[in-house]
């Protein structure tokens, strides 16, 4: 038995060809829509990082402005946290845990100012802190103020 193939004058669909230019057509549209979904979610993580920076160098801030005038500078200035070892409770030494705080690292510096009408031979009025958070070695956050008599 002889089998023949005929196709019809205008044989209706789609050959290999055309169906895989149309896949990748396809493919490129798909990732074009998902590269901004996947940077939308990069700039929110960044957002949520600098929002917990920002809380923990308020966090170490308000410490500093509770100690007493006098002693500022000699306990803070040169004040530094490493990665992962951030104290939560000063008084008890309880630590921040959990992995979105394991890659935070600050520090504090403390400087007395003088102000124009000041000499050097009176006692300051005013002490500079800053205090600088870092995520994993980079600046991510830093507050400075002046704290007074």
């Amino acid at each position: 038995m002889q089998y023949e193939i005929r196709r019809a004058k205008f044989e209706k669909g789609f050959s290999l060809a055309e169906a895989m230019m149309a896949t990748v057509i396809l493919g490129f549209a798909a990732a074009g829509l998902v590269v901004p979904f996947t940077s939308g979610a990069a700039a929110r993580a960044y957002g949520d990082r600098q929002t917990l920076a920002a809380a923990l160098a308020a966090d170490l801030l308000e410490q500093i402005i509770a100690t007493p005038y006098a002693q500022v500078v000699g306990a803070w200035n040169g004040y530094s946290e490493p990665a992962g070892q951030l104290v939560m409770d000063f008084d008890t030494g309880r630590r921040y845990s959990g992995p979105a705080y394991a890659p935070f690292s600050r520090g504090a510096t403390a400087a007395y100012v003088y102000v124009a009408p000041q000499d050097g031979a009176a006692a300051p009025n005013f002490i500079r802190v800053t205090v600088t958070i870092s995520h994993n070695d980079k600046p991510m956050a830093s507050i400075t103020r002046l704290i007074s008599r």
